[in-house]
């Protein structure tokens, strides 16, 4: 299948698009695809394009302070334009979503989200607040913002590194998205996880205890876990691949 991609801004949010050739106003199941920390939207193509060879249109914005919105100067406060970064693709999901309801362009209200690593973490955050999505997949990325807020912490205090004293109260708004605290939300969506049991980023064991935990409850019951065995923070092509069939498993069927 040949595949079309443009380039366009969302309001203020520069985005890719892949979708089918011809199908530029052909309404399809929507995909939404976040990319990871100090990377950008670019970097998603690959597995963008293998979602969308299951005729369903892809869309991949540039998160807060990537790629097309980089800054000159950010926050020199350790993890703040990190967690600044997934506030603002949370608080820009809705301006996207409504972009292609306005033109008739999502099919069957089928609307799907992922995520690699920062992308995987706005993916779980998502989840709380739009019941709107249909199926979802976190690549290596953790649905505990507490636990890995917590960890950020230690490290930060193990290497003497200095930061707010009230940095706890200033991050306080990632409660209200941590998945693993409101597991319910899930609403028996389908959600795919993938992640390597030697991530050196995110901790593997975040991510599975989710899964483990709640897999057995009816709001659990669709998850579906695959674990690298030996793999770090890095996305391969047979996961792209996996994440791809997940999309047109449960967006087309």
């Amino acid at each position: 299948m040949l595949l079309k991609t443009i380039k366009r801004h969302i309001s203020h949010v520069p985005i890719l698009e892949v979708f089918p050739e011809g199908a530029d106003y052909n309404a399809l199941p929507l995909v939404i695809y976040y990319h990871g920390w100090q990377t950008s939207k670019e970097l998603g193509l690959t597995n963008a394009r293998k979602i969308a060879k299951y005729n369903i249109r892809v869309v991949l914005p540039d998160a807060m302070f990537h790629g097309d919105r980089q800054l000159a100067t950010i926050s020199t406060i350790p993890s703040f334009t990190f967690w600044s970064s997934i506030q603002h693709n949370l608080s820009e999901f809705d301006l996207i979503v409504r972009f292609y309801q306005e033109r008739r362009l999502i099919k069957d209200n089928q609307i799907g989200v992922a995520g690699f690593s920062m992308g995987g973490m706005t993916t779980a955050g998502l989840l709380t607040k739009h019941p709107e999505i249909k199926a979802a997949a976190i690549l290596m990325g953790t649905p505990n913002y507490q636990a890995f807020i917590q960890k950020m912490q230690r490290v930060l205090e193990e290497r003497k590194i200095s930061v707010p004293k009230d940095l706890s109260d200033l991050l306080s708004w990632t409660d209200n998205y941590d998945l693993s605290r409101q597991p319910e939300k899930l609403q028996g969506r389908p959600l795919y996880f993938w992640h390597g049991t030697e991530d050196e980023k995110i901790d593997y064991q975040q991510a599975y205890e989710f899964f483990s935990r709640y897999q057995t409850q009816l709001y659990g019951e669709k998850m579906v876990f695959d674990t690298g065995i030996g793999d770090r923070h890095l996305l391969k092509p047979p996961t792209m691949q996996k994440t791809a069939d997940f999309f047109n498993n449960w967006l087309n069927s």
